[in-house]
Formats: structure tokens, sequence, C-alpha cells
């Protein structure tokens, strides 16, 4: 079975190929979260302490993170059918092989595993629905694959949570097993051959980048554990990062013939969406890292609780899939991005009026209007950024546009986890300052309160919880800003020329 250069792709099991492709997908994207809220109940059973059950998700990104620019390399070495068909059995038989994890050393050994393999899933399966679809379907098929790669990191912690407490934390990695199973059987029967493209592996631009990137997610992840630059691991850290990002720069200016192909950066196109996704990124897992501690520290929620209340962001999420795909067949994808990144922008400025007084209603609602801008954004930036890229590009730029989503998200993360940290000290002095015994207005509203041990641990719970919830409020402003930084970047993407009928780029046969 091969793609053919007839026109419209008559790519036979169409349905059945994306479906299959989607399932794997979410696999992985699921995992990027599940495991969150089930390391409490794994610091137990694997003997591990606070500060050690993190390499349980450190291990894993910094794995994902180093393989993703490999991925088109593989994909033209061995064939991108062959490689996505032996990531789906990796990546479930690493999952198999976590679940069943007797220590912390086995775990972390098997989640990097699990990385190594899960890294090529997003990027090829974004390959993959280009291809099987013609142009003038691409924003159909983008939809799809958002809504699989934006509703996975939602659901997540909800599922997550939901197994552990209602099986156990094993069954976060069990789950994937009938859902590898059934996707690789709808792949190994439908997915179609692609032309292999034997190329030189550039061994030495590629260490150089796998040490960039896999220093700066290292240091990212472990910046808030080690309190960041009072500790030299994140010196150490930096001086690798930017070492090997910037020999890997020059190197791929001064090459014969590099690791990742410079024409590709040539494509105004692509480059503005790689910014874009940045920040899509930077917004997306950073709210999604700051409302479930929000809502059960700040509101009391449980996980079950905080999953439900979320819950509706992915409707919002699914709703704007659901209409951008045939949006963008009337309506400049431009334009559905400046107006995603507003409905976002808005969600967020109204999150920054958040109250430990407020019921869920402002959360829902919130979480409503941001998972539709979201979507929004999404969708035609995927299908922008790669309208005008040629089709041999496409895999090495799948994997560049996944890297730096997963970039953004991890600097997102850390940026808006420290700002609250450091905001939650400086409030709580501010506001504790006020209570005293030589406030007139503290003693008249509550005489004596700074005498009475028991009322002194009252406010000093109230401020607490002010100065959490103002922390959050921040956090959501500096999002905002960031958002609206990215609008006039949306207006130096090039609209896309019309489709002609049998002009849409294909995959070559298979000798």
């Amino acid at each position: 079975m091969s793609m053919t250069d007839e026109p419209g792709h008559r790519v036979p099991h169409r349905g059945l190929i994306t479906v299959s492709i989607m399932l794997a997908t979410i696999m992985q994207v699921l995992d990027t979260t599940i495991a969150n809220v089930a390391l409490p109940a794994m610091t137990g059973d694997l003997d591990a302490s606070q500060d050690t059950i993190t390499w349980v998700l450190t291990s894993y990104i910094v794995a994902a993170a180093i393989m993703t620019p490999v991925t088109g390399w593989l994909a033209d070495r061995f064939g991108r059918r062959q490689l996505f068909l032996t990531t789906i059995v990796g990546f479930t038989a690493t999952s198999m092989a976590c679940g069943l994890a007797p220590s912390l050393e086995t775990m972390v050994l098997f989640r990097i595993l699990q990385g190594l393999f899960g890294a090529a899933i997003v990027p090829l399966s974004q390959t993959f629905l280009l291809d099987i679809n013609p142009k003038e379907r691409h924003g159909q098929a983008m939809a799809i694959w958002g809504a699989g790669i934006m509703v996975g990191p939602i659901i997540g912690p909800t599922l997550g949570g939901w197994l552990t407490e209602a099986l156990n934390w094993r069954w976060v990695f069990f789950i994937n097993l009938p859902v590898g199973i059934i996707a690789f059987m709808g792949c190994a029967a439908y997915l179609p051959e692609v032309a292999r493209r034997l190329r030189r592996f550039d061994f030495f631009g590629f260490a150089m980048l796998s040490l960039g990137v896999g220093a700066l997610q290292l240091m990212l992840d472990r910046g808030g554990e080690v309190d960041w630059f009072s500790a030299w691991e994140i010196w150490i850290e930096l001086g690798l990062a930017i070492t090997g990002i910037w020999i890997f720069t020059v190197h791929l200016a001064t090459a014969h013939d590099p690791f990742v192909d410079p024409k590709i950066f040539a494509d105004r196109n692509f480059v503005t969406g790689l910014v874009l996704i940045f920040i899509v990124g930077i917004v997306l897992l950073a709210s999604l890292a700051l409302l479930p501690p929000m809502l059960s520290h700040v509101f009391g929620y449980s996980t079950i609780t905080t999953g439900l209340v979320m819950a509706p962001r992915g409707v919002g999420t699914m709703i704007s899939m659901i209409l951008v795909g045939r949006l963008l067949r009337v309506v400049d994808a431009r334009y559905l991005v400046i107006a995603g990144l507003l409905l976002t922008s808005s969600s967020l400025y109204l999150m920054t009026g958040f109250s430990p007084q407020m019921d869920s209603w402002p959360v829902i609602s919130t979480g409503v209007i941001q998972g539709l801008g979201l979507g929004l954004v999404f969708v035609p930036l995927s299908t922008v950024a790669f309208a005008t890229l040629e089709v041999q590009y496409r895999t090495d730029a799948a994997s560049l546009f996944s890297l730096v989503r997963n970039l953004g998200s991890s600097i997102g993360i850390s940026v808006v986890t420290l700002y609250l940290t450091r905001n939650v000290q400086i409030n709580h002095q501010e506001l504790g300052a006020f209570i005293n015994p030589f406030n007139p207005v503290l003693q008249d509203l509550l005489p004596g309160a700074v005498t009475d041990p028991a009322m002194l641990q009252t406010l000093d719970g109230l401020v607490n919880q002010q100065a959490l919830m103002i922390s959050y409020n921040n956090d959501f402003k500096l999002m905002m800003m960031v958002t609206l930084f990215a609008i006039p970047l949306a207006l130096m993407l090039r609209k896309p020329r019309a489709v002609q009928a049998g002009t849409a780029p294909t995959a070559a046969h298979m000798d």
C-alpha cells in the first residue's frame, strides 16, 4: 500500500488510519501529565523520597526532548511507517514495564526508554495526517491532530487521579496496553508506505543539539527543587545548554550537510509558526500546571473535583476544533489565530480576578473561553506553518515543531512556578505587616487578636491564602501579557495560495 500522486490522495481507509494514528498520539500525550498526580502514591511503593520521585517525570521529559529532533533522520533511514510501528510497540512495552517496576532505579530506566520511543509519535502522526490528506483538507486533519495534542494534557491529571484512587498507580501505565494494541493493529493494517531517503547522519550536530536541549530540560525541571541559581548544578546545566545550542547553531550555518537542513528556516511561515507555537506551549501547559494546585490549596478541592472543574476546558477545545476545520475553508487562517489569541488573553484577564470567596463557575467559564481560544490558535497555526514548506522537509519540520512546543511548555512551567514562589513570599510579608498591635483598624475589627494564639493562627492561615491567590493572579497576568505579545507575530504569517485540483503535495511511491 502506498501514497499515490493521484489528485486528492486517494488513500484507502483514510478514516481508519486517522483513528489508529490518533490513538497512538493521545496515548503518548497523556503520559506527559497522567503520571503527575500518581507521584505521591509511587513514593512508598518504590522506596523513594519526595526529592527523588520527581525523576520519574524528569527522566521521561529529558529523554523525549533529546530524541525528538532525530525523528526526521530515522524516518528517512528506516521508513516512516516502520518507525511509527516500532515506536508504538516500544512505547506500549515500556509502559507495561513502568507499571511493573519494583524500584525507583528500574522505573527511571523504563521511563527513559518510554521517552525515547514516544518522542517520535507526535511529529510522525502530524506528518502522516498531512500526507494522507489533500492540501485543501489539511485544516480538518490538523483539527483532529490538535484535539489529541491539546485535550490529552487536560484530561491526563483527571484520568490519572481516578485510576490511582480507584485502582492503583500502576494502572496509570497499564492503561496504555489496550490502546497501544489497537493503534498498532490499525496502523500495521492500513498505514501506507512512504519512500525512504538515505542521508548521512550528522552525529556531531545531533550530539550538540542533544547536549543543549537535554541540559536545558534538566535545568528547567530541577531548578525549582534546588532553588535555581543558588545551586552549582543549575549553573553547570545552564553552561552546557548554552554551549550545546551555540555550537549547534554555528554548525548548522557552516557545515556541508548538517543535522537539520537550513533551508527549513528560509520558510517565513514555518519560522513564525515556531515562535507562535512556543508561546502556545507556554500558555497551554503553564495554565494547566497552575490550576490543580490552586484549586487544591486555595479552594480545598479534591483531585476528582479539580478534574471535573477543569474538564469544560477540554470541551471548549473540542468545540473549537470542530468549528475551525470548517472555518479554515472560508476565513484567513491568520485572522483565526489572532481571534484565538484575543480569546485566550481575555480568559487570562478574567482569571486575574479570581478570589478565594468565589465558586467554581469563574474557573469553568474561563476554562471554556481559553479552550476555545487555544483551539483557534493551534489548528490554523499548525496548518499555515507547513503550508508553504516543501514536502521532503515535513518530518524534520514536524519534529522541530514538537520540540519547540515542548520547550515552551517546560520554560513556561518553570517561569510561572518561580514567579509564584517568589510572589508568595513577598505578598505574605506585605500582608502580614498589617497584623501588629499598632494597627488601629485590626484592633477595632478584632480586639485582642494579636495576643490570642488561636486567633493569630487563623489570621496567618487567611494571610497565606490571600498571598497565594494574589500570586496566582500575578501569574495569570504574566501569561496574558505574553499572549498579547504574540498577536503582532500572527500578522507575519503569509496567506498560502489556493490549492488547485491535482497539485496537492504527495509522498513518493515506495520502491
